[in-house]
C-alpha cells in the first residue's frame, strides 16, 4: 500500500483500517479504466487521490489547506507517484482554473468537511459536469441535501451510498456516495 507523512495542522483518518476501506469504496465507485481525469476536492493530505492516481490518467487535488497540500507533494514523492497534481485553494472558485489547466474532469471525488459543499462549491461541481461523482461525507444530513440539490439543478443521479463505520459505538459515520449522470 502507499504510505503517507502527515504535519500536525492536516488531517488524517485516525482508523486506519477503516480508512483503507474508505478509500477502497471511493476507487470502487470511481470506475477508473486508467484514462480518466480526476478532480479531487479538498484532497487534505492526498490519500484519496493518490490511491486513484494508479488507475487513473491524471490525477489534479485543491484543498484550502497550504500545509495539507505541502504533505499531498511529499507523499506523491514519496509514493513515486508522477500523475497527480496539488495545489491550495478555494475549491469554489479554484474549479474554473483547474478546468482550464486540467480539461473536463471523467470522474470528480470531493470529501468536504462537515458543511458539506459549501459557497460556490456546489454549483461549481455541478458545472463540472462529470459523469461519475463520488461523494466521501463525514455528515449524512449534508450528503442528503447536496445530493438533493445536485440532482435538481444539475441532473445528477444517486446511485447508491455505502457506509463505513470508522468509529464504532458513537454516531459518526462516513459514507461513500455514488452520483452519475448522462
Amino acid at each position: 500500500g502507499l504510505r503517507f507523512r502527515v504535519r500536525p495542522n492536516a488531517f488524517l483518518q485516525t482508523n486506519t483500517a477503516m480508512a483503507e476501506r474508505l478509500y477502497e469504496l471511493a476507487l470502487e465507485a470511481a470506475g477508473l479504466t486508467g484514462g480518466e481525469t480526476v478532480y479531487d476536492l479538498y484532497c487534505g493530505i492526498g490519500t484519496i487521490g493518490l490511491v486513484m492516481a494508479a488507475h487513473a490518467l491524471t490525477v489534479w487535488g485543491v484543498d484550502v489547506s497550504e500545509e495539507s497540500i505541502a504533505c499531498a507533494l511529499e507523499n506523491a514523492d514519496l509514493n513515486g507517484v508522477g500523475n497527480a497534481a496539488f495545489f491550495a485553494g478555494n475549491v469554489g472558485q479554484a474549479l474554473e482554473e483547474l478546468r482550464e489547466r486540467a480539461g473536463p474532469a471523467d470522474v470528480v471525488v470531493v470529501d468536504p468537511p462537515r458543511a458539506g459543499l459549501a459557497g460556490k462549491a456546489l454549483r461549481r461541481v455541478g458545472e463540472a459536469g462529470a459523469p461519475r461523482l463520488v461523494y466521501v461525507s463525514c455528515n449524512p444530513t449534508t450528503l442528503a441535501g447536496d445530493a438533493k440539490r445536485l440532482a435538481a439543478d444539475f441532473g445528477y443521479r444517486l446511485e447508491r451510498a455505502q457506509p463505513v463505520d470508522m468509529f464504532p459505538h458513537t454516531p459518526h459515520v462516513e459514507t461513500v456516495a455514488l452520483l452519475t449522470r448522462p
